[in-house]
């Protein structure tokens, strides 16, 4: 039997062969989305497909790599699995995502050829030969969406099978980039074979496992006395996307009921939207991932994911709803998935306001940009995310221009890279002032930035909350919701969100993105603090007046402590 110093020796092994198929993925990796941004989500895993380490960009991501792994290992059986063998996956009601967020995997086997667990990463690869190229917005079926590959095998006994790359080649637009961060992903996945086998000869494969199973134990045990200091009860929280792609002035409901008892954690998802049709529902793996993001923020924060930490949790769907795609539905534009964890803190905002911060801005409203370089005659593509401001809380204001919460371990795209790769400059990037919700503590503010082409291009809009404003939380005001629109070279102007666009030359993009709800009383907030938000520049002068009841002096940002006492009394 294992001691706990030999048990922890090995969790932080493990941590590190993590960290190294990260470090890896990102050396090799040919796409900016992948390696600036860090869309990409990279476990080690049990023999049971359980994460006992990760390293994480998309959170969510780490999870649905569990999900993955175990239906192909019950699609394909264990013993189809031998050393050297690397599978793909992008199935997307097996993958947890669409069918450009490939899972690659492999198993790990020790000396004896035993398998002792798994080593997976996940990116967003650029083309698979969906209808449109770069994202698609409105397709009605999975047909649609791009070709598939249910758990097959890219490497044999540790040779790549030329078949199936070959097939990539030839369902891809830009199949140098797509080959190339699959690869990429190889390559992380065999550096984890490594290291993890290397730690099986070290210490034991019966040691090693005994070590993942008490791993998991433990990371049960952090949850459950997590769960034990929530307030328990039940609550129901709805909010919307902005449409489905298809009928582009009809909201989709996401409702979300939580009960908390002694023992568990219930999130029911069956009051949301039924019968969607355009691309914006989630398989369930994606589901189940987007509420284990906030269940292990609410119980176990300060941890490295292991899936022990989700034992406590239960989710109930509806097959067929948004929340729960089944075949042939639609689920290219997963933007659900990055609205929907709100729901969930809007819920039980009503039963422990205390604990739970106002809404954020809500969305990572993603420019995505394509077309013919004129620099180089090539295809291109290219994209970012862009940052929200967070909601205020008990304990102090959002955080200001910060990655939504779906993805913490992300980055946005430098401007140096964009304008290196891309036919656009970046005029203005900034906070964007009056964004914050109102409060005792305000909302973050969001951030701004201005994209003119250089030359023809298409501009994809990704954005899916801006019809609904961000949720204040104990008397706190709503935030400005996100906005993307386009500024042609002629002087028309028009909202962009959610579509795609031809743009020319001369044409501007511009990203505004949502602000923080608010917290608590805004009359209540110190005056000083109002002026300082007036000198920095988040709020002006009006919104000092309207919102907070505080004359602020425009000039020297002094406060009018006699005008601010009257407009205080009187409102």
């Amino acid at each position: 039997m294992n001691s706990a110093i030999t048990n922890e020796v090995i969790r932080h092994a493990l941590l590190s062969a993590a960290d190294e198929m990260a470090r890896n993925l990102c050396r090799t990796a040919y796409n900016t989305v992948v390696y600036e941004i860090h869309d990409y989500g990279i476990g080690v895993h049990d023999v049971r497909g359980d994460v006992v380490a990760d390293s994480p960009g998309i959170a969510v991501f780490t999870r649905g790599n569990d999900y993955g792994i175990k239906k192909v290992v019950e699609f394909l059986g264990p013993d189809a699995m031998g050393p050297g063998d690397i599978f793909m996956l992008n199935y997307p009601y097996w993958a947890s995502a669409h069918s450009l967020d490939v899972l690659v995997f492999g198993p790990i086997h020790d000396a004896d050829k035993q398998l002792i667990g798994y080593a997976s990463c996940r990116v967003h690869v650029v083309d698979l030969m969906a209808k449109s190229a770069g994202y698609v917005l409105d397709s009605v079926d999975m047909y649609e969406e791009g070709i598939f590959f249910p758990g097959v095998r890219i490497y044999r006994g540790g040779e790549p099978c030329e078949d199936i790359f070959n097939i990539v080649r030839f369902n891809s637009r830009i199949p140098d980039k797509t080959i190339g961060d699959i690869q990429a992903q190889a390559s992380a996945v065999f550096a984890g074979v490594r290291r993890v086998s290397a730690i099986a000869e070290k210490h034991g494969s019966a040691a090693l496992l005994e070590a993942m199973d008490a791993i998991s134990a433990h990371g049960e045990r952090l949850a459950r006395m997590g769960l034990a200091k929530l307030p328990k009860g039940t609550w129901t929280g709805v909010d919307y996307v902005d449409h489905d792609g298809m009928n582009l002035d009809t909201l989709i409901k996401l409702q979300a009921t939580v009960t908390i008892t002694d023992d568990e954690f219930i999130v029911d998802w069956r009051g949301s939207a039924e019968n969607v049709p355009g691309p914006i529902n989630l398989p369930f793996g994606e589901t189940q991932a987007i509420t284990s993001l906030v269940f292990k923020g609410l119980t176990t924060p300060d941890t490295p994911v292991v899936a022990g930490n989700f034992a406590p949790l239960k989710i109930l769907t509806t097959e067929g709803s948004v929340m729960h795609a089944v075949p042939p539905m639609p689920t290219f534009t997963l933007w659900t998935g990055l609205i929907a964890p709100e729901v969930i803190l809007k819920a039980l905002a009503q039963g422990m306001p205390e604990l739970i911060p106002a809404c954020s801005g809500g969305d990572v409203g993603s420019m995505m940009g394509l077309g013919i370089n004129p620099r180089s005659g090539d295809h291109w593509l290219e994209a970012t995310n862009e940052a929200v401001g967070f909601g205020g809380h008990a304990r102090g204001d959002g955080e200001d221009g910060i990655m939504h919460l779906s993805e913490p371990g992300c980055r946005n795209n430098p401007v140096e890279v964009l304008e290196t790769k891309a036919p656009m400059l970046i005029d203005h990037y900034g906070f964007r002032p009056d964004s914050c919700g109102a409060g005792k503590y305000r909302g973050g503010v969001g951030v701004s930035r201005t994209y003119r082409f250089t030359a023809p291009s298409t501009a994809i809009c990704l954005v899916f909350k801006t019809k609904t404003a961000p949720w204040g939380v104990a008397g706190g005001k709503e935030a400005r919701p996100n906005r993307m629109t386009i500024h042609r070279a002629d002087g028309e102007v028009f909202d962009s969100s959610g579509k795609y666009n031809s743009v020319q030359a001369g044409d501007v993009l511009v990203n505004d993105m949502g602000g923080g709800g608010g917290y608590g009383d805004p009359f209540e907030r110190e005056p000083a603090a109002v002026a300082k938000d007036v000198r920095n520049g988040y709020i002006g002068v009006e919104t000092a007046l309207k919102d907070y009841g505080v004359a602020v002096d425009p000039e020297t940002f002094a406060v009018d402590e006699v005008a601010t006492r009257n407009l205080r009394a009187s409102a």
